[in-house]
């Protein structure tokens, strides 16, 4: 019964507005929304990717720490490459998954949490392949200026880290960590996504707070946020070290090689928890570019769609 009154309630009337919406408007307001959401919580993604990776040089850091000792500002570093990132990432994984669950609808003739864990985990993963390159050149723009000076890159802005990574490594570099980044984007096209619908129902339901209202979106992206962000940890902290890691001077040989064996080696050598480090300023960045991304993206549709 339950399940019967959830799935016309929560999948059939948000197909319409989607499909009435012109493709380029959804990809559009995709992007929007993940650019917006990104230039808010790209401080605490540069912590979290410096948290993670400081213990590969045996140190532990804090948010505080890396703003006395490098000031607030670093935290900016590589948000050109961030917010360059959204407008592949987040355009290709809304977009395409809008459009992917409609087409699902008018052949199924429905749209059910199995149909959308399919669809979320493949436009993920898609939008992964798409977007990789940027998020190279995010992970060491954020970390560069944590490293001992004789190993930085000092690279001077976007336009720099892309050039150097062509002509020095190769475009095989550019898809280093791609596997590890398109499984954890798969993992969140599936936890952020279908959860996300979930979790507005249950607390409309339980809380009696209105669906799709500010509350209640904000309460179901933080709890979708914090289940994406457990089940993803370990992959970022692997797709982190494979794109950042530089080839051994001597043997040229890389330390880290696919997902699987970067995991074991970081449990090996520092701990499973060494996987977490960063974990708060992760969470309160998945949570927190969720919320805003949703938010946005919902406002700027309603926007379009009462002036069309």
């Amino acid at each position: 019964m339950s399940s019967t009154t959830v799935s016309p309630s929560s999948h059939t009337p948000k197909a319409a507005p989607a499909a009435a919406l012109p493709k380029s408007v959804i990809f559009a307001t995709s992007g929007l929304g993940g650019m917006i959401g990104w230039c808010i919580v790209h401080p605490f993604n540069t912590a979290a990717v410096r948290m993670n990776l400081a213990s590969m040089q045996g140190k532990q850091t804090s948010i505080m720490g890396i703003v006395r000792e490098q000031g607030f500002m670093s935290l900016y570093d590589g948000l050109t490459a961030g917010v360059g990132r959204q407008v592949f990432y987040a355009s290709s994984r809304l977009g395409l998954f809008d459009t992917c669950r409609d087409m699902l609808h008018d052949y199924r003739g429905k749209t059910d949490f199995a149909g959308r864990v399919v669809v979320g985990a493949a436009t993920g993963a898609a939008a992964a392949a798409i977007s990789c390159p940027m998020e190279v050149a995010t992970v060491r723009m954020s970390n560069d200026v944590t490293l001992p000076p004789e190993e930085r890159r000092n690279y001077k802005g976007l336009t720099d880290v892309f050039k150097r990574i062509y002509t020095e490594e190769g475009v095989s570099a550019f898809w280093r960590g791609s596997v590890p980044f398109a499984q954890r984007a798969a993992l969140v096209g599936v936890f952020q996504v279908a959860t996300l619908d979930q979790f507005k129902e249950l607390y409309a339901h339980y809380f009696n707070q209105k669906k799709g209202s500010l509350a209640n979106v904000f309460s179901s992206a933080m709890s979708s946020g914090l289940i994406y962000s457990i089940a993803t940890m370990p992959l970022e902290a692997a797709k982190n070290r494979m794109a950042s890691q530089k080839p051994d001077k001597v043997t040229g040989n890389l330390l880290y090689t696919s997902t699987l064996q970067t995991m074991r080696a970081v449990s090996a050598n520092e701990g499973f928890l060494a996987l977490y480090n960063g974990f708060l300023p992760y969470y309160i960045r998945c949570g927190g570019h969720t919320v805003a991304m949703f938010i946005s993206v919902q406002l700027m549709r309603d926007f379009y769609a009462s002036t069309a």
